[in-house]
């Protein structure tokens, strides 16, 4: 088989902590030791469609974020000047107050809350401002000038006006504080229709039209005080929407140049511009949000194609850790426990009970283990309730020698302390269980012989269930009262290892598919239809760390454990679960501890569109 540098030309790096996560780690690869997974990154960007707008507009503004965005001002067709605003809650439009002067080409920055619309065409509105307080719009203070297709960033009391103009684009810049303008630093390069993003101390100014059909590539950073010109848009675009901080903003659509629209959205990175999915259609003079909103979330609305258009769209991009199942070293439990019992899950584990008698009690917090109470009776090979959590447990059954004897006690947790509660019909050793505190099932085990029998746990007494199909001892079992699974054991009439699994559904049982391998000594966690077994022994008389899921129907294979073991204790369930010490094949009892982290590859996108 080709290694992973064969196929790719590279090593995997080994690292002690993952690399600060970003777009330029698509597809990379590494391992990182501390955790012992193997880990890589894809990155996934895509607009997807959303719910309309109430009406069609074009050449207005956008403040806010994707899921909290508002739309105001432009053109409801291609004369009529519209004073309407709409805000988006993340699935649906509602129509707010009108703006006081209906105009187009207007320059916007802010929250959906607390917005701030500037300038805009035609004269003599080109200096009007007004501010949102999330109901309504006031007129404030007017820019000193007219000005249509200003780029605006900052906030709603504290913003930057730059370039725009009524003739020949501009390099003006003028400041509000709130409730006046000045003028402030001049941008570089004149421009109409550009687009802001940041805050009047890290701000970003970028595209727009130095001169009619040409869409501009120019950038500028605003540092609280001088302009810095930086790398330019892969796309020179005039009349198009964006917004998001200095260091991480987004563009989109508009026109590249003349009267071609553009399907273009890029995203700036504090060093760059990247072509990332393109916006659905070609589509100029969108709105959309602004401000808050960021270079991996956007919501765009409106636009010309040619005529006004109503459509909404959202943009989505997660950078998802694909990460590998892998087994890691947990803490080391205080006393070495083997043939033990235990439950919880892999951040809040309970271990009791172990050879030779030991009535020991400890407590997983996801790093260290405390000692607990005391169990009333000393005893190994009991059994438990695996589903329980770690303040409800219980504990039934097991073997003390000397004297040699099957013990046939039951004993919960509360958290604090353990009390003796109603026995089971006979001493059992060797037997297994699933369930909660006060649901709880016993199966088979050993007394003289072989044990067919299962009993149910109510919370205060044992009462005859089932007979399992074939008598064993030493199996595993997972899952809930009336939906449990035991796997593998000691069968007659030789104590032969089994691979035999059956499911109980409350009254019976019934034979399922067979577990890959025979064993004994198996630990288990999870539920009927999503289990995970793992360790035990396997013929002739060897440990194993050989870990499999299983689905309610079949078995498949998972990572092994770091540490091959026996007749330790399994919590959790089939993606965040605890192996609890055990034994090595000599009988000797451990203290190490492993946890299991199942593969995670959850896609956030919305959409996302494979060719």
């Amino acid at each position: 088989m080709a290694t992973y540098e064969e196929i790719h030309g590279k090593r995997v790096k080994e690292l002690s902590s993952d690399p600060t996560l970003n777009s330029t780690y698509e597809g990379q690869v590494w391992y990182n030791e501390s955790s012992g997974t193997l880990k890589s990154v894809v990155n996934f960007t895509a607009w997807a469609s959303t719910t309309a707008l109430p009406a069609g507009k074009y050449y207005g503004s956008g403040a806010g974020e994707k899921d909290s965005t508002l739309v105001f001002a432009g053109l409801s067709d291609s004369t009529t000047l519209s004073p309407s605003s709409f805000e988006y809650n993340g699935s649906g439009w509602i129509t707010e107050g009108n703006l006081n002067t209906g105009r187009r080409s207007t320059g916007g920055t802010g929250t959906a809350t607390a917005a701030l619309c500037v300038g805009g065409y035609p004269d003599p509105t080109g200096n009007k401002t007004e501010e949102y307080n999330g109901s309504s719009w006031t007129e404030t203070g007017n820019v000193p000038r007219q000005g249509h297709g200003m780029g605006v960033f900052g906030t709603e009391p504290a913003a930057f006006a730059c370039g725009g103009g009524t003739g020949p684009a501009t390099t003006t810049v003028d400041v509000y504080n709130g409730s006046t303008w000045t003028s402030g630093t001049s941008l570089s390069t004149a421009r109409f229709a550009s687009q802001g993003a940041g805050t009047t101390t890290a701000g970003l100014i970028f595209g727009g039209e130095p001169g009619f059909g040409a869409g501009s590539t120019a950038t500028e950073s605003w540092d609280g005080s001088s302009w810095t010109t930086l790398a330019n848009l892969n796309t020179g675009r005039t009349d198009f929407a964006g917004g998001g901080t200095q260091t991480a903003a987004l563009g989109w659509a508009g026109r590249s140049s003349g009267p071609t629209d553009s399907v273009k959205t890029e995203q700036w990175n504090g060093t760059s511009w990247t072509e990332v999915s393109n916006y659905p259609t070609g589509t100029n003079a969108p709105q959309g949000s602004s401000g808050p909103a960021t270079s991996t979330a956007a919501t765009a609305a409106g636009g010309a194609a040619p005529g006004p258009v109503a459509t909404a769209n959202e943009f989505n991009q997660s950078i998802n850790t694909i990460t590998a199942a892998a087994w890691a070293s947990g803490g080391a439990t205080n006393t070495a426990l083997g043939s033990t019992a235990g439950c919880g899950s892999q951040t809040a584990g309970l271990v009791f009970s172990g050879a030779d008698n030991l009535n020991n009690t400890e407590l997983y917090n996801g790093s260290s283990w405390t000692a607990g109470p005391t169990l009333g009776t000393g005893r190994y090979g009991a059994g438990e309730a695996t589903n329980a959590p770690q303040t409800a447990a219980l504990c039934f059954g097991g073997y003390s020698n000397p004297p040699g004897t099957n013990r046939a006690q039951t004993e919960e947790f509360d958290g604090s302390s353990w009390s003796e509660q109603t026995d089971l019909p006979t001493g059992i050793r060797q037997l297994s269980g699933f369930g909660i505190q006060t649901a709880a099932v016993s199966v088979s085990g050993w007394d003289t012989n072989y044990v067919a029998e299962s009993y149910e746990y109510n919370g205060s007494s044992w009462a005859a269930a089932g007979n399992i199909n074939t008598s064993r001892e030493r199996a595993a079992s997972f899952g809930i009262e009336d939906a449990g699974v035991t796997v593998g054991g000691n069968v007659p009439p030789s104590h032969a290892h089994s691979s035999t699994v059956e499911h109980y559904d409350g009254s019976s049982w019934t034979n399922a598919t067979a577990y890959p391998t025979a064993i004994k000594f198996a630990s288990a966690c999870g539920t009927q239809t999503d289990g995970l077994v793992f360790s035990g022994n396997t013929p002739p008389n060897s440990v194993t760390g050989l870990t499999f899921g299983y689905d309610g129907t079949s078995w498949s294979s998972r990572p092994s454990m770091g540490t091959a073991r026996q007749a330790g204790a399994g919590a959790g369930t089939s993606t965040a679960a605890l192996m609890m010490a055990g034994s090595n094949v000599g009988g000797t009892s451990l203290t190490t501890t492993e946890e299991f982290t199942g593969a995670t590859e959850t896609i956030t996108s919305k959409t996302l569109t494979i060719s």
